[in-house]
């Protein structure tokens, strides 16, 4: 585990000594059991990297555009009014789950009752709560899809993959199933932290509100903060191509080692008091989307949702009261770390 943050950045440009060329095997744990197919363009180095990125970045920058972000918005708010309209709101399941299915319509240009489906696969798109593999059902939503797109193109995600070529050849089918398979389960359960976790800290610290209402360009800025303390993705995987030394580690060729996000986010040597959320930090030179080559592609798509949603609890909400709370813990043999909530109930109240 690569863990301080200058390591963490330098390692993160470093594809000849720590390749993302790894089916599978970037995310940790690793995925072999729940997937046949590498994720694009994360599992791939320069420079295909930067060719098999461009052809979808177009989608992921609709989150910049001002009537995506309305729209976008616009959900958010009728999400918070259905949940001060009621005595009590699970959070993770029943607010973020359907606000994350519904905003990535907008990015992907679907309609946004195929956010149905997404909000019906659960919190996670690979297993259940009981851990169960469920990967066949994305793998098979995607193919219908792109079935579907061959047959009725239009200006979605998943017809412009149809239409895409890759160094003068059309894309092939298990490519277009890379791109959709990382889109539906890369920024799921990192986004379902991020607001679960932004919920869970304003209710159990309530002046917050008060800081971010009394200057709301400070929201930005507090964005920032709660990625950083957050970090919904702990760390992701490399592989050393070649027998190599990692900090005084022996790593054998094939191995993987661990660039650590979030460890680099509470970097003392970077951040002064990094276990305080200081909505006001500057600088905040946090990795929570990554660095260099791979930052993430949904990062302008998770700055706009909390954005959007800090706002909006400005304007529309006094109070905030935990009824119920379940950490999500990730459990390894050498940490145990929280990130976002299992389970959240609140009570919110209107200004």
């Amino acid at each position: 585990m690569i863990l301080r943050h200058e390591d963490v950045r330098r390692a993160a440009k470093d594809y000849s000594t720590y390749s993302s060329d790894a089916p599978c095997r970037v995310p940790i744990p690793s995925e072999e059991d729940v997937r046949s197919m590498r994720q694009l363009p994360l599992e791939i180095d320069p420079p295909e990297h930067a060719e098999y990125r461009e052809l979808v970045e177009p989608f992921f920058r609709r989150a910049k555009e001002p009537a995506v972000a309305a729209k976008v918005e616009a959900l958010i708010a009728d999400a918070l009014d259905d949940a001060l309209c009621r005595e009590s709101i699970e959070v993770v399941r029943e607010f973020a789950l359907p606000v994350q299915s519904r905003a990535l319509t907008h990015l992907l240009n679907v309609p946004e009752a195929e956010a149905e489906t997404w909000i019906s696969w659960g919190t996670h798109v690979f297993r259940d709560g009981e851990g169960k593999q469920k990967g066949a059902a994305l793998e098979a939503y995607l193919q219908a899809q792109f079935d579907l797109a061959l047959a009725h193109p239009g200006d979605d995600f998943f017809s412009a993959l149809t239409r895409s070529t890759f160094r003068g050849r059309p894309l092939t089918r298990e490519e277009m199933m890379g791109f959709g398979n990382l889109t539906f389960a890369g920024g799921r359960d990192t986004i379902l932290s991020s607001i679960s976790g932004v919920i869970g800290y304003i209710a159990r610290n309530p002046d917050a509100l008060e800081f971010l209402r009394a200057d709301p360009k400070r929201i930005i800025g507090a964005s920032e903060e709660f990625f950083r303390a957050i970090t919904p993705l702990t760390h992701i995987a490399r592989v050393c191509p070649s027998h190599s030394d990692v900090h005084g580690a022996t790593v054998a060729a094939g191995q993987r080692v661990s660039l650590g996000w979030a460890s680099a986010n509470y970097d003392e040597t970077v951040f002064d008091q990094p276990n305080e959320v200081r909505l006001d930090r500057k600088p905040n030179p946090h990795v929570a989307f990554g660095f260099g080559t791979h930052l993430c592609l949904g990062a302008p798509h998770a700055r706009l949702i909390v954005r959007s949603l800090l706002k909006l609890l400005c304007e529309r909400v006094d109070t905030i009261t935990v009824l119920h709370a379940t950490e999500h813990l990730e459990n390894e043999a050498r940490y145990q770390r929280a990130v976002g909530f299992e389970s959240l109930t609140v009570a919110f109240t209107s200004v």
